[in-house]
């Protein structure tokens, strides 16, 4: 048997893995590893970030993207420490990654050399799986374990490998164990389960559907269940997209990320089917809503809310026996007050967004972008107030896919996921956004895409200021101390990095820019975009709690929270009076 490097025999079974890309930068204590990827560079395509941050939270975002565990890596000390950023944000979103991670060669480790650490037990609370290799021999099969473990526990996996082992010949010829990525076998609800829920949506009188990214594969499901009993739908944020956006029974998110109506109908619901989701604010819905919970994942169940009825079993499945059950709603009064109430927050943001007397605005740079992005875009989404208004406008209706680091909530992650999408979908329109704060944090990483010719459309909007922390001091009655920013021409920098910049401050220039990047992609351009967008610094509307309802609320919280975000009641009526319309006009 012909003998190979241990750190080529890593790279091999990456390859057996349908691993095509890696993130990392090389250094003295993982140099043969990386030798190894060299080896089998036609197959295994090694992607060289500017910071191991950088690599690590792309790898995350290729999981998200594709259920393909991503890979990145980085040397001993410094390298390894800079993973973990995009590591616990891998964890947090339970998505499959694995990082190695080098380590001083076995003759100086345990004599202080120079970057020689302990490493265990940095990784043991990021990953589930943490080990370091004693020997050559045992390298490809605990890193072929590492990425077992990894899809498994949809988490994180570390293998430290000292330098000198992955520089060692070993007789290495692949595994005859076939690489499985399933992780857990689907279980079907009870009979008895489903007799409950059955009663309870024939008792109900204002029933919503309620899902997350455990239901993201039931799109079909999801529509038809909606439209079979007379249920409006929300999302959580990172299942925007669950069912089409456009579809007039999808209320958006409910929280801060959210929208009016989805606040509006939660509030008004008397039974919420909550789906494939462990949505942390379900715990602010009324207490006499009555709540069934559905997931796959037992330690889930009763975890954000107590529950009336708990259900362990596949998202999808449990909406195909919906579907099978001998009854249907015709559409009711909620929902059709529901339908109107999402059509008048989307008519209001489409207001914003052509109003740019006073400046540009972010809903106008959203609006942009969905009429100019692809039936088949990804987009990449960085953290603040960028994914509040990306959230809510973008067009997630046919065959787009969006990521966003959603509950670790790491500023940063915009571009990385841009650079993911690129490399995972060489083929796709590709957008990363994000704010001015965020993109600064890594934006050196252009660079990376354009080394490797990644022709992403890169959007800042830039109000100089932090803007989600922002919103909190306004809310906390704090200063607005050590949240302003320094502005910068990000178009001209983006030029002397070599990609190309488009600076807009009105709709007239935003809509030239977006004409120039559709013929720029239409004529094969392979060099990265950044668009400069200079937006006002307007708080964006708090749809955590939407007090617009008088009866409710009383008039004086009512005219505040109205006054605070120029919502009129003629163009914005709460939801409420619209179903209290429609039962009238009835009678």
């Amino acid at each position: 048997m012909t003998k190979i490097t241990a750190g080529q025999a890593i790279a091999k079974v990456l390859i057996d893995w349908d691993i095509d890309h890696l993130y990392g930068i090389t250094a003295d204590s993982i140099n043969n590893t990386v030798d190894g990827f060299y080896q089998e560079r036609s197959r295994l395509k090694y992607i060289q970030v500017r910071h191991e941050e950088v690599g690590a939270l792309a790898a995350a975002a290729d999981a998200k993207l594709t259920g393909t565990i991503g890979v990145s890596f980085g040397s001993a000390g410094p390298g390894a420490v800079h993973l973990l950023n995009g590591l616990y944000d891998a964890k947090m979103d339970h998505v499959p990654v694995l990082a190695i991670v080098g380590q001083s060669a076995t003759g100086v480790m345990n004599t202080n050399f120079f970057q020689e650490m302990n490493q265990d037990p940095i990784f043991a609370d990021v990953a589930a799986f943490h080990k370091q290799v004693v020997n050559a021999e045992q390298i490809p099969y605990v890193v072929d374990e590492a990425i077992r473990s990894a899809y498994a526990t949809k988490s994180v996996s570390v293998v430290i490998v000292p330098d000198d082992l992955s520089g060692q010949k070993i007789e290495f010829s692949g595994f005859k164990t076939a690489p499985i990525k399933a992780t857990v076998q689907n279980s079907s609800p009870k009979e008895s389960d489903l007799i409950q829920v059955k009663s309870a949506l024939k008792a109900a009188k204002h029933p919503i559907l309620w899902v997350g990214k455990g239901a993201f594969k039931a799109r079909n499901e999801i529509i038809a269940v909606s439209e079979k009993f007379s249920l409006p739908v929300l999302s959580t944020a990172p299942a925007t997209g669950a069912i089409p956006t456009d579809h007039p029974n999808f209320m958006g998110s409910r929280g801060r990320l959210g929208t009016k109506p989805a606040f509006e109908v939660s509030q008004a619901a008397d039974l919420v089917l909550f789906i494939g989701t462990n949505f942390p604010f379900a715990r602010y819905l009324p207490d006499n809503i009555k709540f069934i919970q559905v997931n796959n994942n037992l330690a889930d169940l009763g975890k954000q809310r107590d529950a009336d009825l708990t259900i362990l079993s596949d998202a999808q499945l449990f909406l195909q026996k919906l579907l099978e059950f001998d009854f249907s709603i015709a559409p009711t009064n909620f929902l059709k007050a529901a339908q109107i109430d999402k059509k008048n927050w989307d008519a209001w943001l489409n207001k914003l967004a052509d109003d740019d007397q006073a400046g540009l605005t972010a809903e106008g740079v959203m609006k942009a972008i969905k009429e100019n992005s692809t039936d088949d875009a990804i987009f990449g989404l960085d953290v603040g107030n960028n994914t509040e208004w990306a959230i809510r406008q973008l067009p997630l209706n046919r065959q787009q896919r969006f990521t966003m680091s959603g509950w670790y909530g790491t500023m940063g992650f915009g571009l990385p996921a841009g650079l993911a999408g690129k490399l995972s979908y060489p083929d796709r329109q590709v957008w990363s956004i994000s704010g001015d704060g965020g993109y600064a944090m890594v934006m050196p990483d252009l660079l990376t895409e354009v080394k490797y010719q990644l022709p992403v459309i890169n959007v800042v909007l830039e109000n100089k200021v932090f803007g989600f922390i922002q919103h909190e001091k306004l809310v906390a009655h704090q200063a607005p101390y050590g949240i302003d920013l320094l502005g910068a021409d990000w178009a001209k920098a983006a030029e002397n990095f070599g990609a190309i910049g488009f600076k807009v401050t009105n709709l007239a220039e935003l809509t030239a820019s977006m004409q120039k990047i559709k013929e720029l992609q239409a004529n094969g351009n392979r060099l990265p975009i950044v668009l400069d967008a200079k937006i006002q610094n307007v708080d964006p509307i708090d749809t955590s709690f939407v007090p617009v309802d008088r009866a409710t609320f009383g008039d004086q919280m009512v005219d505040n929270y109205r006054q605070q975000y120029r919502i009129t009641e003629s163009e914005q009526p709460a939801f409420n009076e619209i179903l209290t319309s429609l039962n009238n006009t009835e009678i």
